[in-house]
């Protein structure tokens, strides 16, 4: 029989991890991309529910963006809400690039 070493987590149960090396601090992009079954008013509600800072106005604006140059970045920041917002556009039908770093 092997003798099988288990090595305790680095972070405790509830805590997280945000130091360097740990990568939820490094900043992340969310990316929508051009599609041919969305409309402008529809990414800008979609975009209007889900992104910080986004009201349907300016959601129009980033429509107008993906619609002209195939893609617009709708939302920098943390990698764990970078996920977050990320899932929520692509479970809400928005075509979506991979998250990408910066």
């Amino acid at each position: 029989m092997g003798s099988d070493v288990l090595t305790p987590p680095s972070v405790l149960p509830g805590e997280t991890s945000t130091g360097p090396g740990s990568g939820l601090d490094r900043p992340m992009s969310v990316i929508v991309l051009n599609d041919n079954h969305n409309t402008f008013e529809g990414v800008a509600t979609i975009l209007s529910q889900f992104v910080p800072g986004v009201d349907y106005a300016k959601g129009m604006g980033f429509a107008k963006t993906i619609h002209e140059k195939g893609q617009a970045t709708v939302w920098r920041g943390d990698a764990e809400r970078a996920e977050l917002v990320w899932e929520q556009l692509k479970d809400a039908g928005l075509t979506m690039a991979p998250l990408a770093e910066g």
